[in-house]
């Protein structure tokens, strides 16, 4: 218990434990098996690891593939190395810059590893894949992300992920993942707890410790508090052959002292070479223990002899060695005297270089070592955290905060220090430290006198924009637009080019926090300024946002313009001239789905992608992963719409801002309603989640996320709650609704309204929405009116002229190409229609199944089945033609069986004994030629319809 590796302590005294994991493997390797995760949750020394190894032996027994990593103390911001640590034998490379398809940044990397665990354990040739990882309360936080990554987007594959860590050190987002996990279904906590009494005095105590009394195993026991380590360690100090004096000793030290006791026979040597095991975690081969102890191979190896007698060393994979619990090393880590521990460190650092070792190794040795200013340590520092930035921000913002840490802070290095800062602002801004980022940027702001914008690029511009960019993401607009506004306003003030690049900003931030009219100056006084400079970039840039905003506004005249004269800049670009501003392909894309120009909104998001992946501007992912999921929507292809949502969720979850996750949280809800069939309750769960994080908020993000909890809400049966929520995104007045999408959100109060008996609010509705619709021009948008009079006109009993307008929205969104709306269209009408022309209302519910099927929008088709009566009514019932030959008790139990009774329930309801009731069936199968249950149960039911076909089955 408590060990790992090697030869192990028996495993006692925790049953109830492994018929949970045997549990967990039978359901994996089961016919509907697929990923399950453990969650093995303790305190240091309980038996974690032993358990999971207990775990792998019995998963190899059934013949699947074990994976096992770990993550160590010392290592934390190494990015991945548990799972690196893990996967070392399938050739992936976790940090590096484009690494994983070119893609270039972490949640395509989170991707593209779920995928390979995929595959190994389809291709494996066991049944399956386990992944064991130990020590995660260590982990660094990229390797925290894809474990949350891996829990909520499970691999569609018979893999188990067993994690292990120590519950009161664990951060609070594993937790939170986990816990998460549990309330999904995908997570097992297993919490283990202490041995009991019995487990250690009469089964370890005798089999570990022969000659010891019984009374003096159990006052070990009671000192340990049930920790098998404590125990154990304990047990060997007392076998130690240590008088009573000693013992006592030591039952009053802590486990420290008993465990660097057993450090107390070595020699110097073997101490060293211990200290440096320390020092290297499970890195240690014997080449560069030589090194880092200055001393011979051979006299290395030889010392790792005796260590290992001693059971103080256990052997890795690839020769390499480890102290055997991770206490213990950091027991002998600490233990080594300073001075000596920070030389080993500088040793193993220029000893990993010489061996081409990356930086992001060999940093991690420069941090414990560098007591001072050194370039040469900080250039490693640098490097690790560009080759990390992508993949592992985190990490990345911890080298450049080390190596900021051992910059003088002196004038010459001035300019070193604000690149250093900068740069961490910046990947701190990408991981989710927006707070931070912003501090750091106002550090920069202040050492970068105004003088210094005379330059044509200026440090601090681009600090003052991405300070404004983290404000924007914290959803403090009124901060951002002041910042960027004084900065414009300074004498001298910037260069243009900056001041281009800072009026971007500005238009981009303000209208979250003004109206958009108010910033058609500042927009066209940007665009100005970029066409006298021949910025082509920068003006595709004012132009998308123009076209966003006019269309926001309803002013289609305005926004078809802009928009078309943004889309001929874009498409004249390469993706080298966009690389550095791929916003507005973001802007651009959502400016045409609004349009309803669904190809190309989609075609601009797919080049955005591509774009921002490439660049590391993860940031501006979520906006056009949420664009392509809309278009496909709106154009019925649901399950990636569904897909891409879940993919900006993990990054907006990742970057941390409310306002962001609340976007992103409307657009998954809006897509999960139609996704899902009636009665599921997950799109409401998620609208309301998106309204929590939009909070008090008034803008338009807000604004949205109410009027799609009032549409989960409709979905739900309950009318008063949507309405309630359209007027508190809209206001009484309901101006404050989106104005270019007010027509489809009035439909909702129109249908709350005629729900809940109030006509004449959804008459007066319906005329709004109508007039709106009118002045948008936009085929969904006008169907959408049409619908909500014709609810009011059916509503009213007049199903005629409701079925006319039915039929004429059906015509708009069809040429529209708005599927989603065809089909709601269709089967509103269908039932109306069907009332005059039976024909023509099943050729509307037979095209809006179709669609709806096709489309995976199981609530559309969940509703074609609760409308099918009415577009094909059943014709009154005849009484059953019998089967010749049969008897009325015969007839009598066929029909039974095609109503779906077992023979049990048969035999109860006709009160016959099961056998008796077999013995029937017997005859009806001879009689009748079938021969079977299902085949009988067919035969029957088309009896009772009085199918004409009905012949031999």
């Amino acid at each position: 218990m408590g060990r790992s590796g090697g030869d192990v302590t028996p495993l006692v005294g925790r049953a109830t434990e492994l018929e949970l994991l045997d549990a967990v493997l039978d359901r994996t390797l089961g016919e509907d098996g697929g990923c399950s995760v453990v969650d093995l949750a303790g305190t240091a020394g309980i038996g974690k690891s032993r358990m999971m190894a207990e775990f792998c032996r019995r998963a190899q027994a059934w013949g699947m593939t074990v994976l096992r990593g770990r993550a160590t103390e010392y290592e934390q911001h190494i990015p991945y190395q548990p799972f690196s640590d893990a996967l070392a034998d399938h050739d992936m490379e976790l940090t590096d810059r484009g690494a994983t398809d070119g893609r270039g940044d972490r949640f395509g990397l989170q991707r593209s590893i779920a995928k390979l665990l995929v595959r190994i354990a389809r291709s494996s040739p066991g049944p399956g894949l386990v992944v064991a990882l130990d020590d995660l309360h260590w982990a660094d936080p990229a390797s925290l992300e894809l474990l949350d990554h891996l829990v909520r987007h499970p691999p569609n594959a018979p893999v188990v992920i067993v994690v292990a860590r120590r519950n009161r050190q664990t951060t609070a987002s594993l937790d939170a993942a986990l816990t998460r996990g549990i309330d999904m279904g995908t997570v097992r906590r297993l919490n283990l707890g202490p041995l009991a009494e019995r487990a250690c005095v009469e089964v370890l105590a005798p089999g570990l410790a022969p000659g010891m009394q019984p009374g003096r195993a159990a006052e070990l026991y009671a000192a340990s508090d049930g920790n098998p380590l404590y125990f154990l360690a304990l047990l060997q100090a007392g076998q130690a052959g240590r008088n009573a004096g000693q013992e006592a000793l030591l039952l009053s030290a802590g486990l420290g002292s008993v465990l660097l006791d057993e450090l107390t026979p070595l020699t110097p040597a073997q101490r060293r070479t211990a200290e440096a095991v320390a020092v290297l975690g499970d890195r240690g081969s014997s080449a560069l223990l030589a090194v880092v102890t200055g001393r011979d191979e051979a006299e290395v190896d030889e010392d790792l002899g005796a260590l290992v007698e001693r059971d103080l060393l256990r052997p890795g994979p690839g020769g390499r060695w480890a102290l055997r619990h991770p206490v213990l090393r950091a027991v002998v880590h600490e233990s080594t005297h300073p001075l000596e521990r920070t030389r080993m460190h500088r040793l193993a650092a220029a000893a990993l270089a010489a061996a081409g070792a990356p930086a992001s190794e060999r940093a991690h040795h420069i941090e414990q070592s560098l007591t001072g200013w050194d370039p040469q340590a900080v250039a490693v520092l640098s490097e690790a955290a560009e080759r990390s930035v992508s993949t592992a921000p985190a990490s990345s913002a911890h080298w450049l905060g080390v190596a900021l840490a051992h910059l003088p802070d002196q004038p010459q290095h001035t300019t070193l220090r604000r690149d250093l800062m900068l740069r961490r602002a910046r990947a701190l801004g990408v991981c989710g430290g927006l707070r931070e980022s912003r501090d750091l940027l106002h550090e920069v702001i202040a050492m970068s006198p105004p003088d210094e914008a005379g330059a044509e690029r200026s440090v601090r511009a681009s600090a003052v924009t991405l300070c404004a960019v983290m404000e924007r993401h914290l959803g403090r607009y009124a901060e951002a637009v002041a910042l960027l506004r004084r900065e414009l306003s300074r004498t001298p003030g910037p260069s243009d080019a900056d001041a281009v690049e800072l009026g971007l900003e500005l238009v981009a931030s303000a209208p979250h926090a003004t109206a958009y009219p108010q910033l058609r100056a500042d927009v066209a006084a940007t665009l100005d300024l970029a066409r006298s400079l021949g910025d082509v970039v920068a003006q595709a840039g004012a132009l998308s946002i123009a076209a966003l905003g006019e269309t926001y506004e309803g002013n289609m005249g305005a926004a078809r313009e802009a928009t078309d004269r943004a889309a001929a800049l874009v498409d004249a670009l390469t993706d080298h001239d966009l690389a550095g501003l791929c916003e507005p392909l973001a802007r651009l894309g959502w400016a045409e789905a609004f349009l309803e120009r669904y190809a190309d909104a989609e075609r601009h998001a797919d080049r955005g992608l591509a774009i921002a992946r490439r660049g590391g501007q993860l940031y501006v992912l979520p906006h056009l992963l949420l664009c392509k999921s809309y278009v496909r929507l709106q154009t019925l292809r649901l399950d990636s719409a569904v897909e891409l949502a879940d993919e900006a969720e993990t990054i907006a979850r990742g970057i941390g801002s409310d306002e962001l996750l609340a976007f992103v949280l409307t657009n998954k809800a809006y897509a999960l309603l139609f996704a899902l069939p009636p009665g599921d309750q997950s799109a409401l769960v998620v609208a309301e989640e998106a309204v929590a994080a939009a909070g008090t908020r008034t803008n338009w993000w807000a604004s949205i996320a109410w009027c799609v909890l009032a549409q989960a809400a409709m979905h739900a049966g309950d009318p008063q709650r949507a309405r309630t929520a359209v007027l508190r995104g809209g206001g009484d007045d309901l101006n404050g609704l989106h104005p270019s999408m007010r027509p489809i959100i009035l439909e909702i109060l129109v249908n709350s309204a005629i729900l809940t008996g109030d006509l004449d609010a959804a008459a007066t509705w319906a005329e709004r929405a109508r007039k709106e619709a009118e002045q948008l021009d936009l085929p969904s948008q006008q169907a959408s009116a049409l619908r909500s009079t014709a609810h009011c006109l059916s509503a009213g009993g007049d199903m005629a002229a409701a079925a006319e307008l039915f039929e004429e929205a059906v015509d708009r969104t069809a040429r529209g190409g708005t599927v989603l709306w065809e089909a709601f269209s269709l089967l509103f009408g269908a039932p109306l229609v069907a009332a005059g022309d039976p024909d023509r209302g099943r050729a509307m519910w037979t095209r809006a199944r179709q669609l709806a099927v096709t489309g995976g929008a199981h609530q559309l088709t969940g509703l074609a089945d609760a409308i099918h009566p009415l577009v094909h009514p059943v014709p009154p019932a005849q009484p059953p033609v019998p089967v010749p030959g049969l008897s009325a008790r015969e007839r009598e139990i066929a029909a039974l069986v095609a109503a779906g009774l077992t023979t049990p329930a048969i035999a109860a309801r006709l009160f016959l004994s099961p056998r008796t009731v077999e013995s029937h069936l017997s005859r009806i199968y001879r009689k009748t030629g079938v021969t079977s249950r299902a085949a009988l149960a067919v035969l029957q039911t088309r009896l009772e319809l009085n199918d004409p076909t009905t012949g031999p089955t």
